[in-house]
């Protein structure tokens, strides 16, 4: 049964570690600072830190304005230095859990977190973990690592697990008002954990443990990567027959019952949606299971710039051009619109593809001035550039693009959003 939100008093006394401030740690810890709790927040990148510090916002859904507030007011502190948990009574663990390059997950910065608790927390900490995982993280592998001091739990330490549930970009919802969902592997430590969080978030969702809160997780990812992957493999379909995938979308979702709509893309990005269903995958082979209806949806998904990519070769071709040597602009470089976040982004598979293929490519994104590691900054937006590149790509259809000076004058157009009619003679849709 869900909780409103309490009162600050119930947990006044908490001084509250964020360890992580990335996409989660970061709102969270700006969040609770604005309500009260004096925050301590933690991240072993020290440029990150020095940026916070300076109340320089690192990630745009989060503004300068807010986090300068909440350090001018005392409410935040941030530093690379672990030991200041020693006087924080929680510890709030918001670390990446990615995949291995054999897709199985990589639990080590969470086991990283969980050692620092261990080394410089104090008796009585709570722990929540937030990052996303396979059921049964929070039992097997937190647990124990705060065991190994000779805690025990309910006496030394309590232990949750909350899971973060941002939606970068989204205007409608935020961390203050996404329901809280809140499993404990005691009921001290249910009790612990919703108490804080009710004195931060409109609604606090309590479960019955820390499993069912981490396959609740899984199973929001899952949903998504499974109706992308419908509507991605419908798009190739429909391709071949010559229809309209958007224009199908369009009629389907006017039924007001028993549809929810779904868009295809160039692929799929993000931490959660490309990465999320195959902690479930992994976990499933210790019960001897096999996941096909998920593993299914990966694949396909992960095969969709291939499909962008022979789009590519086709519209060149049909001007006896070549990738070779070709000019390609690409629009868009972040995973999703309006946000500057560019983790696991089909934009980059593609990059690399066509750079590996010889291709010259540029590319415009206005939240993203930069790509590490590849030697690309984004390229003003203008007629020059569009006339003199051979191939538009759009990945990523921000707002605030002109994508009518785009259509005036680019030679050849890719369009993997549906932005514009194909006519397989200019416009080629993806």
């Amino acid at each position: 049964m869900a909780s409103k939100r309490g009162t600050k008093r119930a947990v006044a006394k908490e001084t509250v570690a964020v360890l992580g401030l990335g996409y989660v740690g970061l709102p969270l810890a700006v969040l609770l600072a604005e309500r009260g709790f004096s925050v301590l927040g933690l991240d072993r990148d020290e440029e990150r830190v020095r940026a916070v510090a300076r109340g320089r916002s690192p990630i745009r859904h989060v503004s300068s304005a807010r986090v300068r507030q909440v350090l001018d007011a005392g409410g935040l502190e941030v530093s690379a230095d672990f030991s200041g948990l020693r006087a924080t009574s929680v510890a709030i663990i918001c670390v990446p859990t990615p995949l291995t390059p054999q897709r199985a997950p990589d639990l080590s910065f969470v086991e990283e977190a969980a050692r620092q608790v261990v080394r410089h927390a104090s008796r009585g900490v709570l722990v929540v973990l937030q990052s996303t995982t396979y059921p049964g993280t929070t039992r097997s592998v937190v647990k124990p690592i705060l065991e190994s001091r000779g805690w025990k739990l309910g006496k030394d330490f309590d232990l949750a697990f909350s899971p973060e549930r941002e939606d970068l970009n989204n205007p409608r919802y935020s961390t203050r008002n996404i329901p809280k969902l809140v499993g404990g592997m005691d009921s001290r430590s249910l009790e612990r954990a919703v108490a804080l969080f009710s004195a931060v978030v409109d609604t606090v969702v309590p479960v019955s443990s820390c499993d069912v809160a981490e396959a609740a997780k899984l199973l929001e990812n899952i949903f998504r990567s499974v109706n992308i992957a419908l509507v991605n493999e419908l798009k190739v379909v429909f391709d071949r027959m010559d229809i309209d995938v958007w224009e199908v979308i369009e009629a389907a979702k006017t039924k007001p019952f028993g549809f929810m709509t779904f868009y295809p893309g160039p692929g799929m990005g993000g931490h959660c949606i490309p990465v999320d269903p195959f902690y479930l995958t992994w976990k499933a082979r210790e019960y001897d299971l096999s996941t096909k209806f998920i593993e299914l949806a990966g694949e396909v998904n992960t095969a969709m710039p291939q499909f962008v990519l022979e789009k590519v070769r086709l519209a060149l071709n049909s001007r006896q051009t070549s990738i070779k040597g070709a000019r390609i602009l690409v629009l868009g470089v972040a995973y999703k619109k309006d946000v500057d976040d560019v983790r696991e982004s089909p934009a980059l598979k593609l990059i690399e593809e066509l750079g590996r293929l010889g291709a010259r490519v540029s590319y415009h994104d206005p939240y993203v001035p930069s790509l590490r590691g590849r030697r690309l900054k984004s390229s003003a937006l203008n007629e020059k550039l569009v006339r003199s590149s051979d191939l538009v790509m759009l990945i990523t259809d921000h707002s605030g693009v002109d994508y009518g000076l785009v259509r005036a004058n680019a030679r050849l157009i890719v369009d993997t959003r549906g932005k514009w009619r194909a006519d397989q003679k200019r416009i080629f849709g993806a």
